[in-house]
């Protein structure tokens, strides 16, 4: 095994792309060096270069500068040599659904030449790593997200690379299968010495990592082991606990607001976890806090990846201020800043009511008599594992698929009967993309205007409310296709929000993002929550529970617990923190103890 398994020197990428005015900069003079038998992790914001970096090491695109050389090879100039020897998956790998498990793996075998006596012993191992032993011949598409990840692992590996590359392995995918992928890319690592990089937008899974490389904006901005990267918040992390009366999520967003003394604020386990700025005066802080105790903690790689991309205070003037003054300014329901951490759902006017819910594909049901409400400006979220029944519940709460029997009525209107009059009170915003990619930005926000009622000096109001509410001005004119991840779920939000619905519906909304934008979309959802709009969300992200007013955790078509997050962490026993909850909740479920 070589020391060095890639080693990159002056590397720059850029893409010509039509519409735009001069070449795209996706990696920026990046310089870097890998070490052999280890995990590595490229992090950094959407659109900082870790994919296109990772293409180029599989010998996918060439660099428009600088060399690059992988296992001792120029994989520019023998791009084939360099594949022969590693093996690539990326964020979308290419399974065929229409194939079994098995057929899936054999298929990837044959194509990379793996002989018969080889892969009995190969597809063996992987089936066991995996746990898809009793799965073999049951078609890719019938598998859950997270089974479709681990066989997509296990078709990468039908042969044993010298290097593996992995893109954002776990976007989709449930705490439960999160960690059985890790462990099973730890289990190689340590049992067959394979040398990983893998580009992350959790930043737990970075850290274990044995060297992390930071970009931003094409450029390597920082590198190190984990402990070096998290020493830059050392002394400056703490945590508080909110007043009385007042919710963790509106304490976090105080805080991230106050930038020039806050560098990062983050909800977990009923307090908040906060980065102070060095210069930040001991005075001002307590101000701030309402004269609550700040608790140091130790600091931990998320907290030095914050520093790294918020070194400077930025700008006065937020993008969610501006969107509080266009709101107050349409006369948007307002209820002001949510109270205790039951939020609305302790008694505001109910929004959604789900009575005895069920919905059964042929013999097979997917939800079981479930019932809840949601209240006027809740928070609201569906958590569960891949397969659980929370994307059939929130179709169903969208309107976009019908139930088989109970009662589901969405913003006064009975959905069992009335779903197109119920589908103009809400907005919805996908897990994938789902807007005209062939369409600039301009005309997508033109026309799901137009599809929402709105027409002449109403629809140019509020797409310029919008366009600015997003950040999106200076790009009306690019085809929404070619738009970096982040802005694309930023425009799938404003023509969500274009016709200022009453309850928004949101799947997976920052699935694939990294923490910095998904500090900035949930502050963004907060102020639409004060506002009043009822938010309905599901998520994998479980620090992302600590946001919403009541949560439900959903497995195998069952509700398996609802309330606020401290009363769900303490339904699994006092758990430190959401993921630990929910991993126990489920496993105990499907152990058949009562949870």
């Amino acid at each position: 095994m070589a020391s060095t398994v890639l080693s990159g020197r002056g590397l720059s990428r850029h893409f010509n792309i039509k519409d735009a005015a001069a070449p795209v900069q996706a990696v920026r003079d990046v310089s870097l060096e890998v070490a052999g038998g280890a995990l590595t992790a490229l992090v950094g914001p959407d659109g900082a270069g870790k994919t296109t970096l990772l293409r180029m090491a599989a010998g996918l695109l060439a660099p428009s500068s600088g060399s690059l050389s992988v296992l001792g090879v120029d994989v520019a100039a023998r791009p084939q040599e360099v594949q022969d020897r590693i093996s690539y998956m990326p964020q979308r790998f290419g399974l065929y659904e229409d194939l079994s498990v098995q057929e899936n793996m054999d298929l990837y075998a044959d194509l990379h030449g793996v002989p018969a006596d080889v892969r009995r012993e190969r597809f063996a191992r992987l089936l066991h790593m995996t746990d898809l032993a009793r799965f073999t011949s049951r078609p890719a598409g019938k598998l859950s997200g997270g089974m479709k990840q681990k066989l997509g692992l296990a078709c990468t590996l039908v042969r044993l690379p010298e290097l593996l590359l992995l893109d954002e392995p776990t976007v989709g995918v449930d705490p439960l299968s999160r960690r059985e992928l890790w462990q099973i890319v730890q289990q190689l690592v340590e049992e067959e010495q394979l040398s990983v990089i893998v580009s992350t937008s959790y930043m737990d899974e970075a850290e274990r990592c044995r060297q992390v490389f930071v970009m931003h904006e094409g450029r390597l901005l920082a590198s190190g082991t984990p402990h070096q990267l998290r020493t830059r918040a050392d002394g400056l992390s703490f945590t508080a606990m909110p007043r009385a009366g007042e919710s963790a999520r509106t304490l976090q967003a105080r805080l991230i607001d106050a930038r020039e003394l806050v560098v990062d604020a983050v909800p977990e386990g009923g307090h908040v976890r906060f980065i102070r700025r060095a210069e930040a005066s001991d005075d001002a802080l307590a101000q701030l806090l309402h004269g609550a105790p700040a608790k140091p903690v130790p600091a931990r790689l998320e907290d030095g990846f914050m520093m790294l991309l918020r070194a400077a205070p930025p700008a006065p003037a937020a993008a969610h201020d501006a969107a509080a003054h266009d709101a107050a300014a349409d006369g948007a329901p307002g209820d002001g800043a949510r109270g205790a951490e039951a939020g609305a759902g302790a008694g505001g006017e109910t929004m959604i009511e789900v009575r005895d819910l069920v919905r059964k594909f042929g013999d097979f049901t997917a939800v079981a008599s479930t019932s809840f409400s949601v209240a006027r400006g809740e928070i609201f979220g569906l958590l569960g594992p891949n397969g659980a029944g929370k994307t059939t519940t929130f179709r169903m709460l969208c309107g976009l698929l019908p139930a088989s029997s109970g009662f589901l009525q969405v913003a006064g209107v009975n959905l069992r009967h009335a779903r197109a009059e119920a589908r103009a009170k809400v907005g919805y915003v996908a897990q994938k993309f789902a807007l005209y990619g062939n369409l600039t930005v301009q005309e997508n926000l033109d026309f799901f205007g137009g599809a929402y009622g709105l027409y002449g000096k109403r629809l140019k109001q509020r797409i310029n409310q919008v366009l600015d509410e997003f950040q999106l001005r200076g790009q009306e004119q690019m085809s929404s296709g070619q738009l970096p991840g982040g802005f694309k779920q930023r425009l799938a939000m404003a023509t969500g929000l274009l016709h200022q619905p009453e309850v928004l519906f949101l799947d997976e909304p920052t699935s694939g993002a990294d923490p910095l934008a998904r500090r900035e979309f949930w502050r963004r959802i907060t102020t639409l929550s004060e506002q009043g709009v009822t938010i309905v969300v599901t998520t994998h992200f479980m620090e992302e529970a600590e946001y919403c007013d009541r949560i439900v955790i959903q497995d195998a078509g069952k509700l398996l617990a609802i309330g606020t997050p401290r009363e769900v962490r303490k339904q699994a026993g006092e758990a430190g923190n959401m993921e630990d909850a929910f991993i126990a909740i489920v496993e105990k479920n499907r152990s058949g103890a009562t949870p």
